[in-house]
């Protein structure tokens, strides 16, 4: 990577003065899925894309310099670019956001179970009874039969 820089001071008659990024190396966990998970891998994106909007914001004053110094289309070309590549992450991070939300919400949704069974102990005729109050609270008809005994 000190030989990129190196080019890209030569071509744009600057001189590098930064640190050589370090290079994390992250394993994949092939555990399933869980709220923890979600909530940190939310994080390290979260993370990664303010970085890249912040380095990206510093990259591009610095190529803004460079490019009002030399008047060279090519550079302000550069600086276009960026500004779109900058752009377009303030908009992933905005998405980010909607799609966590959205992910929270379905799993909040998932979460909430509803049960509609109703189990009624008594006899028959208390039953009846009920089933006959109701009726006549809401104004319907029921017809009554009595069975007599032969």
């Amino acid at each position: 990577m000190p030989d990129a820089n190196n080019k890209i001071s030569d071509a744009l008659n600057t001189e590098f003065h930064g640190e050589e990024p370090v290079k994390e190396i992250v394993q994949s966990k092939n555990t399933p899925h869980n709220e923890s998970d979600l909530g940190d891998d939310y994080s390290v994106v979260r993370g990664n894309l303010q970085d890249i909007i912040k380095k990206g914001n510093e990259a591009i004053e610095g190529i803004l310099e460079v490019a009002s110094e030399g008047e060279s289309p090519r550079a302000y070309e550069v600086v276009a670019q960026l500004i779109k590549n900058v752009s377009d992450a303030n908009k992933d991070l905005i998405e980010l956001h909607k799609k966590m939300k959205d992910i929270t919400k379905e799993e909040t949704a998932r979460s909430i179970k509803t049960t509609n069974n109703a189990i009624f102990v008594g006899s028959t005729k208390e039953l009846q009874d009920l089933v006959k109050n109701k009726t006549k609270e809401l104004g319907g008809d029921i017809i009554d039969v009595e069975v007599s005994g032969d």
